[in-house]
């Protein structure tokens, strides 16, 4: 199911900032020609802008304009995100496949959670499967609609849960059967695969999930500033 068009225009601007083609400060163009270059009204526009001000990353000025603000807070959105292209970069994004809600994995540290499966892309590119469980009892409804790429702005805005810490264990694992087809490889390959234990404001953790990811297509890269 396709997202509202407000949240496609928020989650393009979530990515222009995360690929740093939008640095902290700048300045959005006028919000008629964004509405036009995007082909919707004025106020599906600013539907999309007010959610990135709750999100901390705009800052909306009163006859002055919409400037990038918080650029730290994609860290919450994208900076998570650690692979890369082989030559470095590359825009991320995600396509979903499916959302359930079912009884969670025994490595997750929640009874019941919401199981969400996507492919993960650069550049358009499949370069990895993801399989993310999302605590039940922290987001008792999790609709296919509301997920954007950007998941962790959907954590807080829908749910109220900001992702301040993670902790990723790389290892290898055979590609799982649903994920093989789109990086084209064959089922049961060993990939490196990643596992990931996510924290909310309040320390618990409410996420727990796995990727797998294309070598040759993809690096994961850990960088300190």
């Amino acid at each position: 199911m396709a997202l509202p068009v407000h949240r496609q225009i928020s989650d393009h601007v979530i990515r222009e900032i995360a690929s740093g083609a939008l640095p902290e400060g700048a300045r959005l163009p006028p919000e008629r020609e964004m509405a036009a270059a995007h082909r919707v009204s004025v106020g599906t526009l600013r539907r999309a802008l007010a959610s990135l001000e709750k999100q901390g990353l705009l800052d909306r000025r009163h006859g002055s304009g919409n400037y990038v603000r918080g650029v730290r807070a994609v860290g919450g959105l994208y900076g998570f995100f650690r692979l890369e292209r082989p030559a470095g970069g590359g825009l991320p994004g995600a396509d979903l496949l499916s959302v359930v809600r079912a009884d969670a994995p025994g490595a997750a540290p929640f009874a019941q959670g919401h199981r969400i499966r996507r492919l993960r892309t650069l550049d358009g590119v499949a370069v990895a499967a993801e399989e993310i469980w999302l605590d039940a009892a922290r987001a008792p409804d999790v609709a296919a609609e509301c997920l954007a790429p950007a998941l962790y702005g959907v954590y807080l805005t829908e749910f109220g849960l900001r992702i301040t810490e993670v902790e990723d264990r790389c290892g290898t694992a055979p590609l799982p059967d649903w994920g093989a087809d789109a990086l084209s490889l064959a089922v049961a390959s060993t990939v490196v695969q990643v596992e990931r234990r996510s924290r909310a404001q309040d320390g618990a953790e409410v996420e727990y999930s796995l990727t797998w990811f294309d070598s040759e297509k993809a690096r994961y890269v850990a960088r300190l500033t």
